[in-house]
């Protein structure tokens, strides 16, 4: 029994010492774990101070601008909803709207069209001949906006333009494109497409490499055409891309600004003015700025509104590989 006794007392006590050596490791761990969130905390703070103060911030103060009249001469004067008021019976600025989304619907469907055809057609190419579509697919995209739009009005100038040269040499008759309403807006998509198309190319080019070949080569067994592979494989596959082309070509096509305003300035007349270059007239030309930011906030809400109604239409024709549903 006594020997029984003494027995058991080391044990107890190794336990015990065991119990102690098993905690400082789990308080250094909590330590460790507390530094690491502290670090990344410090790491976001940037990031998040910049959205704070560059993209909340001027979210905020525009709504709050939008329920006063300044003209920033005077002190401010509250008006509560009188600038949307103004704005929804203001035919320039609903004339602008209207403008404006006809121009991102077909920049947005000539962009996917043409970035999904092109990537489809770069990849049955040879490597060497698809670096080279790809470099030069991707150009237009890395020079600004405003030089292109400079170079573009030269060549599509009505009178001496390149293009209408050229035209006119093929026996054709010369064709007005900035002076004329319809071939206005037409010419700013066609420049807005070619300088952004690269954008949607080299998404397409990603997704595509990354459509197993697997599924492709069993419908093919099966008899599918090349035309049902594409649709009901190659495009299925790739839908979710095509999803995010659209929300950020929508989002970008509704806040077109430097083409228009370079090429056309709006004209002839408003044919081609869209709600950014109306707010710019609003705030920097006509000193409204409590009416341009009611310009602001509405295509802000509209920007919402769209972005939402995609994802909502998405969960019919959106294919997520592994997902549950749609």
């Amino acid at each position: 029994m006594l020997a029984g006794t003494a027995t058991t007392q080391p044990n107890e006590a190794t336990a015990e010492g065991q119990g102690v050596g098993l905690g400082a490791p789990t308080k250094t761990l909590a330590r460790l774990h507390a530094q690491e969130a502290r670090t990344g905390a410090l790491l976001m703070l940037p990031t998040v101070a910049g959205i704070v103060i560059f993209t909340a911030g001027p979210i905020v103060a525009s709504f709050v601008l939008s329920l006063f009249s300044w003209n920033v001469i005077s002190a401010p004067k509250f008006v509560g909803l009188a600038n949307y008021s103004s704005l929804v019976h203001d035919s320039v600025t609903m004339h602008a709207f209207v403008t404006t989304a006809i121009m991102a619907t077909l920049i947005v469907v000539l962009q996917i069209g043409l970035g999904v055809v092109l990537a489809v057609a770069v990849e049955r190419r040879s490597r060497r001949l698809r670096k080279l579509y790809r470099a030069a697919f991707f150009f237009p995209l890395m020079t600004s906006a405003a030089s292109i739009s400079i170079v573009m009005s030269y060549m599509f100038d009505d009178h001496f333009g390149v293009i209408n040269y050229y035209l006119t040499l093929l026996h054709l008759p010369a064709v007005p494109w900035l002076g004329s309403t319809v071939a206005g807006v037409v010419t700013i998509v066609l420049v807005v497409v070619w300088q952004q198309l690269g954008f949607t190319f080299i998404l397409f080019v990603a997704a595509l490499g990354n459509v197993p070949q697997e599924l492709t080569e069993a419908a093919l067994v099966d008899g599918a055409s090349g035309w049902q592979r594409f649709r009901r494989v190659t495009l299925a596959m790739i839908s979710p891309t095509v999803l995010f082309a659209a929300i950020v070509g929508v989002i970008n096509a509704l806040q077109i600004f430097d083409q228009p305003y370079i090429m056309t300035s709006g004209g002839p007349g408003d044919a081609t003015k869209t709600v950014v270059m109306q707010l710019y007239e609003a705030a920097f030309q006509n000193l409204k700025f409590g009416y341009a930011s009611a310009i602001s906030v509405f295509l802000f809400v509209a920007v919402l509104v769209l972005t939402a109604l995609q994802f909502r239409l998405s969960r019919r024709w959106v294919y997520y590989a592994g997902a549950d549903g749609r």
